[in-house]
């Protein structure tokens, strides 16, 4: 069982020839709506990798909600652990450009409002899956929480956030894409002559795993057993707003069956590869049997 403890969001998706300057207003090509979210494409990835998930988090009583949670329910998440906020739904408002390339902005509103005492009980054979987008605090009570009960916890450090430094050696596995992994690098005063060497330093410090995600370079992990890597797909993105999440949500969902951290890491780097062939987070989320064909 995987228990994703994260955001629920509408994505708001404007497409675009180009990203717009600081000051500048460009025009766009097209306009859609999405469900999103880093906590509910997590869930999602992990329920299509073919694992069992529930859902922990919150949504507004708006128009926003029902269709941010139809994709989730569709798929199978348990959405028991769910509540609703007087607060708005959150919102990410996204722009596109002609080459995959994206900016976000996102507005928390109901996820704001998870705290510690919405943590779910865990079981040693459990995953907690976590993001950075619902209060610090409510991140941390979960990994301790998955901790003391014996479960394995995967925290995904986006956004990167200065005050989230120390959670990182909370979590069994951290997953970073490479421009979240430098900016915690100076924070964590973490040594070394490369990105590998780094990490490897931070395996060394804290017994635990990291993996940093590279785009079309694939994903490389560090654990304190050694260095491990995978490629990507050799594809040409039409949105890459997905990727990031569909490989946290795969990447779990291989820890869930067993694999070994190669595995794993191959796995949702092809998962990760699929998800930049479709435009939007979800909806661009790859089935098991898509990525077992490749």
């Amino acid at each position: 069982m995987i228990r994703v403890v994260g955001s629920i969001n509408l994505d708001l998706i404007a497409n675009v020839e180009r990203l717009p300057q600081a000051g500048e207003t460009v025009p766009g090509r097209s306009f859609a709506t999405a469900a999103g979210g880093k906590g509910a494409n997590q869930a999602l990835a992990a329920c299509r990798a073919g694992a069992s998930v529930a859902m922990t988090g919150a949504v507004g009583r708006d128009n926003f909600a029902e269709p941010a949670l139809e994709l989730l329910r569709q798929g199978g998440v348990d959405l028991a652990g769910v509540r609703r906020s007087d607060a708005t739904t959150g919102i990410a408002l996204i722009l596109v450009d002609a080459n995959g390339q994206n900016q976000i902005t996102v507005i928390a509103g109901a996820n704001g409002e998870i705290s510690a005492t919405h943590v779910p009980a865990f079981t040693p054979d459990a995953i907690a899956l976590l993001q950075l987008e619902i209060p610090v605090a409510t991140v941390a009570a979960t990994l301790d929480a998955a901790r003391a009960a014996g479960a394995r916890s995967v925290l995904n450090t986006a956004p990167a956030l200065p005050e989230t430094g120390d959670l990182l050696a909370k979590a069994d596995f951290v997953i970073a894409n490479e421009h979240e992994f430098a900016f915690y690098v100076e924070a964590l005063g973490l040594n070394g002559n490369s990105r590998r060497a780094k990490m490897r330093h931070f395996a060394e410090r804290t017994g635990r795993t990291i993996v940093v995600t590279l785009g079309s370079a694939g994903a490389v992990a560090v654990s304190p057993q050694g260095t491990f890597e995978a490629p990507a797909l050799n594809i040409t993105p039409v949105d890459t707003v997905g990727a990031g999440d569909t490989f946290c949500g795969y990447f779990a969902a291989g820890l869930d069956e067993g694999l070994g951290l190669q595995d794993c890491l191959r796995l949702a780097a092809v998962a990760g590869s699929l998800a930049c062939l479709k435009p939007g987070a979800q909806p661009a989320i790859p089935m098991r049997s898509e990525v077992a064909a490749l």
